[in-house]
């Protein structure tokens, strides 16, 4: 291991100390730590959604049991990311040590076309991928929670729901961020769906707002199981209701959809064992090549967040997000050369010519020679039971509230991850991601996604759950944040507060969050030859993760960015 003593900048979530990780050390003074639990936690983006999960817990529930409830919670209360109109990945690890995934991402409709985004001239047709009826793929979460559920939970599935209904029914308390969402939204409400809808500028922070559309979509759920959604009532009404707003998605799209078990990517950096999840996420086999590009490298000697960890880290991101552009998609449609992408002698080839002299020039990096904007708006939940189990869920509509197209008889919003598809090879999304023929469209195809959900183990035992939303910045937050718990040695709090920087290949620039970084780092990365742009987001990422202690106990980082809150016993 790498020397132990450290600097830390002080930067507004961040003091100075000097220690070991604290993971590993019971001396260590008291930080600035996150919520404390004995046996059993979630960490959510909002906390009616951690509260209704952690509650599952004591009844006697397992993890999975609170990712039903967590999960279809945040549809309800966070309904700019939480849905079941959308789709996701989860990792998990039982108590035992093994390890799985689950893909529950969208797909293309059936009758969806390659060039189905391109107007005559061969050119991507403004909008039509990100707004509205068409750019909406076959939804997957209800499917995935589902097949979670029923595989490895403990309890009834009304159970697990009635306190989900319950808040739908009786309303929760708008925030000031999402008064300030609903309210810059509004116009595109209006416009897309032709009326004013359940959540739009007349709702204030404070406001209880109900959607019993919603609670009664749930309750056919908890009666009838998951045919209800793909198959019943629901999906009646949903493919009626799409059809009607000039979506291709039909009733059979529905009935031949299934959430999909996956094997995770899996590797070592130090003495952490990673578990990510795999194709057609992008985000295990980017961690997976960052993390190999970077482990030769003292990061730790270097300083958190000083001139030359950052160089290190930024020129492994362009590496990742080269290759990540040709070669990944969904694995049941391309062949995805991973063994290769992730050994070590092609990383050594990838970084050879790298120096801290400065910038590998863009137009020399392409993706390698191989041998033989996700959205800001997905969120992420991490759970631990009492039992030992620990899963880390990543769940997005793509874009905040999707295609913004509201299903107001059935209570959601539906996703636009039709846009994460490459609509022409070449030609960046609406995030800036560049995609290949790799990720073309075809029908039943799932989208590459930068969803990251992440579980770590250290010495072969449980340390960590963590993940985030933030699209393309997804893969490179979980990566500051775990280097922040295991090089920096940060508290689980202070590694989810501490400020983030992002690169991403293309554009040709490190995205900082404005006003949180060392001028003095700032301006020796601009003499170096870097471009920074602090302007282009107001934050990067919004991390929540669950940090097991060396006494047994679980720390909690639920991110201040947002209204993210950690609950547990």
């Amino acid at each position: 291991m790498k020397k132990t003593l450290f600097l830390l900048i002080t930067i507004q979530f961040l003091v100075f100390s000097s220690c070991k990780n604290e993971s590993k050390n019971n001396n260590v003074s008291q930080q600035n730590r996150g919520f404390i639990a004995k046996k059993a936690m979630v960490v959510s983006a909002r906390e009616e959604a951690s509260k209704i999960g952690s509650d599952i817990l004591k009844k006697g529930g397992n993890a999975f049991d609170a990712m039903m409830a967590t999960e279809m919670a945040l549809a309800v209360a966070y309904p700019y990311a939480g849905n079941l109109g959308g789709g996701g990945f989860m990792v998990y690890r039982l108590e035992d040590g093994s390890i799985g995934g689950l893909d529950y991402r969208e797909k293309a409709p059936l009758a969806a076309t390659k060039d189905m985004y391109l107007d005559e001239n061969g050119d991507v047709i403004p909008n039509k991928s990100t707004v509205g009826g068409m750019a909406i793929g076959v939804p997957g979460t209800v499917s995935g929670v589902f097949k979670a559920q029923e595989r490895f939970g403990k309890l009834d599935i009304k159970d697990v729901l009635q306190p989900v209904i319950d808040l739908a029914r009786n309303g929760f308390i708008i925030t000031e961020n999402q008064q300030q969402r609903f309210s810059s939204n509004n116009d595109i409400f209006t416009k897309v769906n032709g009326k004013d809808i359940l959540f739009g500028d007349k709702t204030n922070a404070g406001d209880n707002i109900k959607n019993i559309a919603l609670a009664e979509t749930l309750e056919r759920i908890a009666n009838n199981g998951v045919d209800e959604f793909y198959k019943g009532e629901t999906a009646k009404k949903l493919v009626a209701f799409l059809n009607a707003k000039g979506s291709i998605i039909t009733l059979e799209d529905l009935n031949r959809y299934e959430a999909k078990w996956r094997e995770p990517v899996v590797f070592n950096y130090d003495d952490l064992k990673i578990i990510s999840m795999s194709p057609p996420s992008s985000g295990g086999i980017c961690l997976n090549q960052i993390m190999k590009m970077i482990e030769p490298f003292d990061l730790k000697d270097y300083g958190h967040n000083a001139l030359k960890t950052i160089q290190v880290i930024v020129e492994a991101e362009k590496r990742a997000y080269a290759d990540r552009s040709y070669y990944l998609g969904d694995p049941d449609f391309i062949d995805i050369p991973t063994e290769t992408l992730t050994s070590d002698v092609y990383l050594q080839e990838r970084m050879h010519n790298f120096s801290f002299d400065a910038p590998t020039p863009i137009d020399s990096i392409s993706h390698g020679n191989i041998v033989g904007y996700e959205s800001d708006e997905t969120t992420h939940y991490s759970i631990i039971d009492q039992y030992g189990n620990a899963i880390s869920v990543t769940t997005t509509l793509n874009g905040g509230y999707g295609s913004k197209l509201y299903a107001d008889e059935l209570g959601f919003f539906l996703n636009n991850e039709m846009d994460d598809f490459s609509s022409k090879p070449g030609v960046p999304n609406v995030y800036g991601l560049i995609g290949a023929e790799a990720n073309s469209i075809a029908p039943e195809k799932r989208m590459l996604s930068s969803m990251t959900p992440t579980i770590v183990e250290k010495d072969g035992e449980l340390l960590m759950s963590v993940g985030t939303p933030g699209g393309s910045t997804i893969i490179t937050s979980v990566l500051q944040t775990i280097l922040n718990v295991e090089e920096f040695g940060l508290t689980m709090q202070e590694a989810v507060d501490a400020p983030r920087f992002h690169n991403q290949w293309l554009p040709d620039e490190i995205r900082m969050e404005p006003g949180r970084f060392n001028k003095e780092v700032i301006q020796q990365l601009k003499d170096k030859g870097y471009t920074i742009n602090e302007s282009r987001s107001r934050v990067i990422g919004i991390v929540d993760g669950i940090l097991i202690l060396s006494n047994g106990e679980l720390e909690g980082g639920a991110d201040h960015r947002g209204d993210d809150t950690a609950v547990g016993f």
